[in-house]
């Protein structure tokens, strides 16, 4: 027995010296977060005001901690914390509660709350990731949204990774050298734009940027003349495709390290690194997409935008800003210059033009006559020629414009919809076809006999409720349908498609069919494209939407952008009916006509953005429990409520829309300018009210809500 004692006392120590080595060759672990019970205090300033990362609106305030004195170097304002949420007073101690991140947002010397104060459990890391100008913009914006400022500054910082705060970042530049004005010498008051960023002041500009290749290049020498002026300069692009043509033409003035391009696509922790390099001031120019709205640029120059009327700008999380409002919060507070850019121009770009906030940016009407295609539309003289000139998908016109431009290169064919299944109407009142049963879309899967998209149910023998017909038509033919069809009556002519699944950066020069959904379409290479087919135009301006009509010209300007000019004989194509407002602002390209009369239409019916909105949804009790508990201005309106379609099982849902199977219903509340901040305070208090009794579910509010219908 004392021979298989020793035998197993030897056994643990071997086993425990092979794991004191395993031990030796790791790095000691990071501290676990205590409770730091009987921990002495910091001498100077022990407590810490923490914004705990908690999005709930009802929780909308800091909360104090006490800092103990082993933490009193690393606990400073701007730093990530670990704290316990919820303790409980037992024995003068605060003990229990759950573990939550949070900011130090500020060290004081006393604490306004009377009981006895948790401690911080941990410090995550010393990086000052949230500087009181940041912290001050998300304050802002989540006021603005009626938010929480927990869910913003979740927005603005980026979540943490540790490789990149322990390596530092490389030392700032000289500012650069100012480049020369380039394509802006094309715009009247261009030349003057850059000059007053170059004296160091705040300009503000809507641009109307020429149709062409040119408006990457004139961007980044809009924030490399700020740049040379010792000041920072940010950019906000709908799309790492845009982004990377700006960070290359940035990149070509002014070479490397002076800017850093911040988008998904760089991974989560070079994304990290190059956004701690603009915190630490390392950097002070930034390109990328949405997220950049809140980059920490030090000392503001420039702020600009690129298509702020793309859906992309707004984010999908609460409290669900848009870029172009966070830009013009930092142009009013940081002193900032501004320049909202795109070929077309929005209602609101229009609306800083009326207000004086901005001045236009624009080209000379023969400037822009030599820079644009030939547009042209199915008219009078077309249809006498062609009598299914009107009804016709393709009529005549557009297939005699893809034969002479497919001899000269690639033309590109522009369709509203993706995918293959196409949407159905009546052929003689394009009613939309619906099932009896639900009210749900008719489809025609592959192969397949015609059913509802909603319930299934086949219906064999439909007829149109209004007229009676019984023949159906596809609105909308996608991508893929639009594809093959011309690939059979091109059969010598590649076809290429670009959408979302499989988006094309560029196409060559030579001729080929380029079938497109809007946003995803690529550049040609060379020229541009020697033609351009804008299909079911009126699909896009049919929409039930107070935007359609702006939104349908932003498509069609961006894809004919692309299309060389008609000296070069560049010809575009809209199918729509030629006497609506979209399509005439597109045959003499004049967004910004269009913008301008769309602002006063809308004025003369106090609809958005001259009036400013929140549209409140939920359940109906929860709709009217807020609207009743809400102290709203005097001058506000309230619209409806009505109820909301029904979302079914499996449907794909969009932000803010009803679970599958609830009943929602959404109330708009309109006031005019001036009001727009006491009405989200309003809103947001009545949220919290509600929330802190427990008085019924809660509803959704959303400020400045893209659709209306």
């Amino acid at each position: 027995m004392s021979g298989e004692r020793d035998s197993q006392a030897a056994g643990a120590e071997q086993l425990a010296l092979i794991r004191a080595s395993v031990r030796a060759g790791r790095k000691d672990p990071p501290a676990r977060p205590r409770t730091w019970r009987g921990a002495p205090l910091a001498g100077e300033l022990p407590v810490a005001r923490v914004l705990v990362d908690k999005g709930l609106v009802h929780l909308d305030r800091f909360f104090d901690y006490a800092v103990p004195a082993a933490m009193d170097a690393d606990a400073r304002p701007g730093v990530r914390v670990r704290v316990r949420f919820g303790a409980g007073e037992r024995g003068g101690r605060r003990e229990g509660g759950g573990l939550i991140n949070g900011f130090v947002v500020e060290r004081r010397a006393t604490s306004d709350f009377p009981g006895t104060l948790a401690p911080i459990a941990q410090v995550l890391s010393t990086e000052q990731v949230l500087g009181p100008e940041l912290l001050r913009l998300c304050r802002a914006v989540a006021d603005r949204y009626a938010g929480a400022l927990a869910d913003v500054v979740q927005l603005a910082v980026p979540p943490r990774r540790a490789r990149p705060e322990k390596q530092p970042s490389p030392p700032a530049p000289a500012p650069p050298a100012a480049p020369g004005p380039g394509g802006w010498d094309r715009y009247p008051h261009g030349p003057g734009f850059l000059a007053a960023l170059a004296r160091g002041e705040a300009p503000r500009a809507v641009w109307t940027a020429l149709p062409g290749p040119g408006w990457p290049d004139e961007l980044a020498r809009a924030l490399a003349t700020a740049l040379a002026a010792g000041r920072g300069a940010l950019a906000v692009l709908p799309d790492g495709r845009a982004a990377a043509r700006v960070d290359a033409a940035l990149g070509a003035l002014l070479g490397p390290g002076h800017h850093v391009l911040l988008t998904a696509d760089a991974g989560p922790e070079e994304r990290y690194r190059n956004w701690l390099a603009v915190s630490r001031g390392a950097v002070r120019g930034v390109v990328g997409t949405r997220a950049v709205m809140f980059a920490p640029v030090r000392d503001l120059g420039l702020a600009a935008i690129w298509d702020d009327g793309d859906q992309a700008h707004a984010d999908d999380h609460a409290p669900q800003p848009h870029a172009r409002d966070v830009l013009l919060l930092r142009a009013a507070h940081e002193r900032a210059g501004l320049l909202l850019g795109g070929h077309a121009q929005t209602v609101e770009a229009a609306q800083l033009l009326a207000t004086g906030f901005a001045a236009p940016l624009t080209a000379g009407r023969e400037t822009v006559r030599l820079s644009a295609p030939l547009v042209r539309t199915v008219g009078d003289m077309d249809e006498a020629r062609d009598a299914a000139a009107r009804t016709a998908r393709l009529p005549s016109l557009a297939w005699q414009t893809l034969r002479d431009a497919l001899g000269r290169g690639p033309v590109l064919i522009q369709v509203p919809r993706r995918g293959y299944v196409p949407r159905l109407a009546c052929e003689r009142c394009r009613e939309p076809a619906r099932c009896r049963h639900c009210h749900g879309p008719l489809t025609v899967p592959d192969g397949g006999e015609l059913r509802c998209g909603w319930c299934g149910r086949e219906e064999p023998s439909w007829h149109c409720p209004e007229c009676g017909g019984g023949r159906l038509r596809a609105v909308v033919v996608g991508a893929r349908r639009t594809a093959e069809e011309l690939g059979r009556a091109f059969p010598a002519v590649p076809v290429r498609t670009s959408g979302r699944d499989h988006v094309l950066e560029t196409v060559p020069e030579r001729p080929a069919l380029v079938v497109s959904t809007p946003g995803a379409e690529p550049r040609a290479e060379g020229p541009g494209y020697a033609a351009a087919l804008l299909l079911d135009g009126w699909a896009l301006l049919g929409r039930p939407d107070l935007r359609a009509g702006e939104e349908a010209l932003r498509r069609w300007l961006a894809a004919a952008a692309l299309v060389r000019p008609q000296e070069e004989g560049g010809t575009v194509v809209v199918l729509a009916e030629p006497t609506l407002r979209p399509v005439q602002a597109l045959v003499r390209w004049d967004p910004a006509g269009h913008a301008e009369r769309e602002l006063a239409d809308r004025a003369a019916l106090g609809q958005p953005p001259v009036s400013r909105m929140a549209a409140v949804s939920g359940l109906p009790e929860a709709v009217d429990g807020l609207l009743a508990m809400a102290e709203l201005p005097p001058d506000a309106e309230i619209l409806g409520p009505v109820p909301l379609p029904v979302t079914a099982a499996g449907q794909p849902r969009r932000p803010g829309d009803p679970p599958p199977g609830e009943v929602w219903v959404r109330a708009l509340v309109r006031v005019p300018p001036g009001s727009g901040g006491a009405l989200a305070a309003a809103l947001k208090a009545a949220q919290v009210t509600r929330a802190t009794h427990r008085a019924g579910p809660p509803a959704r509010i959303r400020i400045d809500p893209p659709d209306i219908g």
